[in-house]
């Protein structure tokens, strides 16, 4: 009987009752072909892969992560509460050492998701794999977390959460945004000025192959992690970079997921996108769960498979290494960048818009952080869109100082009903969510 190296844990939430349309790429189907493979395959029956059941979230757990407008039960389905707690009954079942590594193949899906939210973004409500994190953090401690994202969409939202706290590196490997939604993820996008060089993103050519990911891989990322030494890493594991995927230009295969699969050792995978279903999606996450496991995945291979089409040219290989170059460099001088950006006085501010492609909604953020060079500084989001909601969005980082914390609290007391309709506080020291409605 076949033994794993390493105990693996599985989830699987299709979501029968979620879908954009019925003939929407992102569907219930993608999970039920891989469901299908795993059984047929008898990779369930292997000792030491252990399948769990998906425990749900709470609004708690929502709530540490988003501000959700007008309120979390808005934003949610219970296909969302449940595909957050497949991710996180994994990261528990992981932190219980229940099981070495874990991957939860679950939908909705969840990088586009912002830490504001006004409505859907590319088939995003909420952010799973961010909720799962943090969730960890106030149970088990957990302090440094490296995220690694590998769908070929940019994991913009996972960024946007992410981009003013040092304690955790998002690394997103995708496919560049001048050829693909959501328009984002270039090299100059460093984080905010009290996380400078904690986000890192590796921009790859249209027609990448095994060949570029790998290398990329091999010679960006886990370099990065060696320095970082992240408590644990978790892997946005979307797998619309295949070959046959039908709404991105790549090249990868079911045999290069293993192998980056194996090179990366992601605690926890969490399944983001991947459309093709039937063509790629069984033979990838097969491939993923044999290679967490520290099985033999040789013999994992599509039906079309052929290298010699897929293969790179030599243009797109030294546009990757050039990228590469220029990725670790910003690594390497991240303390001085930051002392840079850090010069400009007490407060950074920016302001964006952002355009909610699933529900149509835009939005106008303003966004103020505190400059501290002892946490990740206090945070003021004034956010409005056109759906009418005005509100005020103030976050206390986890491990905020006490300049910080007073600075968060003025912020919300301060909030006055003739300019906002709401006011929300995240206070993550004391793991509390504070609201004013004012209408």
């Amino acid at each position: 009987m076949l033994q794993a190296k390493n105990k693996t844990g599985l989830v699987f939430f299709p979501a029968f009752d979620w879908a954009i349309d019925p003939t929407h790429p992102e569907r219930e189907e993608r999970l039920l072909y891989t469901q299908d493979q795993v059984f047929e395959e008898g990779i369930l029956d292997i000792d030491g892969i252990k399948e769990f059941k998906p425990d749900l979230v709470t609004m708690n757990d929502v709530n540490r992560v988003h501000f959700c407008i007008p309120d979390g039960w808005k934003v949610m389905t219970e296909s969302h509460f449940i595909s957050a707690g497949g991710a996180k009954t994994i990261g528990m079942a992981v932190l219980e050492k229940e099981i070495e590594r874990g991957f939860a193949l679950v939908r909705p899906p969840g990088h586009h998701a912002n830490r504001v939210v006004h409505g859907a973004r590319g088939f995003c409500n909420v952010n799973i794999e961010a909720i799962m994190i943090e969730f960890l953090r106030v149970a088990y401690g957990v302090a440094r977390v490296a995220i690694v994202d590998t769908d070929c969409h940019h994991g913009d939202g996972t960024q946007d959460i992410y981009w003013h706290d040092p304690d955790t590196l998002f690394i997103s490997i995708h496919q560049d945004g001048r050829t693909l939604y959501p328009g984002s993820g270039f090299t100059k996008e460093l984080g905010g000025p009290n996380a400078a060089g904690t986000t890192l993103n590796i921009p790859l050519p249209p027609n990448t192959s095994e060949e570029g990911f790998l290398y990329a891989i091999k010679n960006i990322v886990l370099p990065v992690l060696e320095d970082f030494k992240p408590d644990l890493i978790v892997n946005s594991a979307g797998q619309d970079n295949h070959y046959s995927d039908p709404i991105t230009n790549m090249n990868f295969s079911a045999k290069g997921y293993a192998d980056l699969t194996t090179l990366l050792k992601a605690d926890i995978a969490v399944l983001e996108g991947g459309y093709s279903i039937e063509g790629a999606l069984p033979y990838v996450n097969a491939g993923i769960i044999l290679a967490m496991a520290g099985l033999d995945y040789s013999k994992i291979r599509e039906p079309d498979y052929d290298p010699d089409r897929i293969r790179q040219s030599s243009q797109v290989t030294a546009q990757i290494e050039d990228t590469g170059a220029e990725v670790l460099a910003y690594w390497k001088n991240r303390d001085e960048i930051k002392a840079k950006m850090q010069q400009y006085g007490e407060f950074n501010e920016r302001t964006r818009r952002i355009f909610y492609d699933t529900d149509g909604i835009s939005e106008i953020q303003k966004e103020r952080i505190r400059v501290c060079r002892d946490c990740g500084g206090a945070l003021r989001i004034d956010t409005s869109a056109d759906t009418g909601f005005h509100v005020l969005a103030v976050h206390v980082p986890i491990k905020a100082c006490k300049k910080c914390r007073e600075t968060g609290y003025q912020w919300y007391d301060e909030a006055s009903p003739d300019s906002f309709q709401r006011v929300y506080l995240q206070d993550r020291p004391d793991d509390n969510y504070l609201e004013k409605d004012f209408k």
